[in-house]
């Protein structure tokens, strides 16, 4: 693939097919040089019902549902494709989402390890039996919800895309899938994969590329859709849940977070200091996991504050193809502007350590921005109770473990936390204090297949990843027999 001049404009895939969309092709940008990529063709309300109508004919009438093995070559074969393409497509992601090659092909690997872990998975959905009385037995079984509605964000565009669509496509449901408008060409690339599994009945497998939120809203309100699966934002999320409603679907959301990085006095502040430089910039800190507030104990502020500083300041920043590069592009210059806004307002409302800002020169056309470090006391603020969805972090401190706990619960959010100190002890009380889905102990930013993740209040509801991830495609039916009426 010359991503230079990708030619073919990316449209929708309903029931097998390639097809287009309505309305003029708009164009797909290298947010690290402004370059036009490609094209893509955007989906309407109608062909999303059309794919809903595809996904739910597979679902009820082939045997995709009642064959987890045909689920378990299926998955085996996607990942065996896009293992092949390992390469390509991390060059597409990179070129169209603007985060560093080894973040890429990072992305690739975590999308491989996903969709064969739940491969294995596929073949060990079980049910329970149990005898209530004499002869009298309880059959509970674990079926496949429906048709799933799978709504992608552009920030891992293949990851995040997997992590839902494997445990769907394990449980044996069927799908609709939204990518993002910001990343159509790597999601077409990845829907080819897909397309080329011989496993996988027509109709599985549904794209329909949105301009707005008119197809979002039609796979939200359709009657045909069983289960919304998305990752993004906890306004929108909200805005979906609203929608389901009337529907009653349900629901699998993994929303915003504003992950607090806790460190103690006992801490190794060179490890602490190594660690959340790549936690809080990793993938220009667009990630609803970065660290992205440090509240250290105020006996090592001093000298956390000066590491950190250099260590943040140290950070090279630019293009993801160029090996110098240790932090991307944001995802458009929109963003870009959002985040400077952001930055001024930290000068006003708290203490500035390091300034980030848009670099001049060769990277003036790129939506890039250097990181911003500053202090800030008021847990009120927007600064810190919001999720500012960059490389700006806070700094903020306690003065003991209570304060420190409180401090780390004091927004929202509860969808990722870190904790740093050598006293075991301490970790395991102040991690099961921490109202978050996940926690880290003198690490951040560590995922994998077999360990569930997921939201406490305003960070969703559900868990992906893990054999949990199923629960959200189930459902559990009980087949009771009576002894003597068979």
């Amino acid at each position: 693939m010359n991503i230079a001049t990708i030619q073919r404009p990316a449209g929708q895939f309903i029931a097998g097919e390639w097809i287009g969309g309505v309305g003029e092709a708009r164009g797909s940008f290298n947010p690290a040089t402004g370059e036009v990529l490609g094209q893509w063709l955007p989906g309407t309300a109608a062909l999303a019902g059309e794919a809903v109508a595809a996904a739910r004919t597979a679902f009820d009438r082939t045997n995709w549902p009642a064959s987890p093995r045909q689920r378990a070559a299926a998955l085996m074969e996607f990942a065996d494709r896009l293992e092949a393409r390992k390469e390509e497509l991390a060059a597409l992601i990179v070129a169209e989402n603007g985060k560093l090659k080894a973040e890429a092909i990072g992305e690739m690997m975590g999308a491989i390890s996903e969709a064969r872990y739940y491969a294995g998975l596929a073949r060990n959905v079980f049910g329970r039996t149990f005898e209530s009385g004499p002869g009298n037995l309880s059959l509970l079984n674990r079926e496949p919800a429906g048709v799933v509605a799978v709504i992608v964000p552009w920030n891992a565009p293949v990851t995040l895309l997997v992590r839902s669509l494997a445990p769907a496509l394990a449980a044996g449901c069927t799908t609709v899938i939204k990518p993002a408008p910001q990343t159509p060409l790597i999601h077409r690339a990845v829907i080819e994969c897909l397309a080329d599994c011989p496993s996988l009945p027509k109709g599985v497998i549904n794209s329909v590329n949105e301009d707005g939120s008119v197809v979002g809203e039609a796979l939200v309100a359709s009657e045909d859709v069983d289960v919304i699966s998305f990752t993004g934002s906890s306004a929108t999320g909200k805005r979906i849940m609203a929608g389901a409603a009337p529907t009653l679907k349900r629901l699998s959301l993994e929303l915003g977070g504003k992950a607090p990085a806790v460190i103690f006095e006992d801490a190794d502040l060179d490890m602490a200091v190594n660690e959340l430089t790549r936690g809080a910039l990793f993938m220009a800190g667009q990630i609803c996991i970065a660290a992205a507030r440090f509240l250290v104990h105020e006996s090592v502020m001093p000298a956390f504050r000066e590491r950190i500083k250099a260590s943040f300041a140290a950070v090279k920043v630019g293009p993801g193809d160029d090996p110098r590069s240790q932090m991307g592009s944001l995802i458009d210059k929109a963003n870009q502007a959002r985040l400077e806004r952001i930055v001024e307002q930290a000068a006003d409302e708290g203490r500035i350590v390091l300034k980030g800002a848009a670099p001049g020169g060769p990277l003036a056309k790129g939506a890039f921005i250097t990181p911003t470090l500053f202090e800030i006391d008021d847990l009120s603020s927007p600064l810190v109770q919001e999720e500012l969805f960059g490389p700006i972090v806070s700094l903020e401190t306690f003065a003991d473990e209570a304060e420190a706990v409180h401090k780390a619960n004091a927004t929202r959010y509860g969808l990722a936390a870190s904790v740093f100190t050598s006293d075991l002890a301490r970790a395991t009380r102040v991690s099961r204090a921490i109202r978050s889905g996940t926690v880290w102990l003198n690490c951040h930013n560590r995922l994998l297949a077999e360990g569930e993740t997921g939201g406490y209040r305003h960070s969703g509801l559900g868990r992906l990843h893990g054999a949990e991830a199923l629960n959200d495609f189930l459902e559990t039916k009980h087949i009771y027999l009576e002894a003597g009426t068979v």
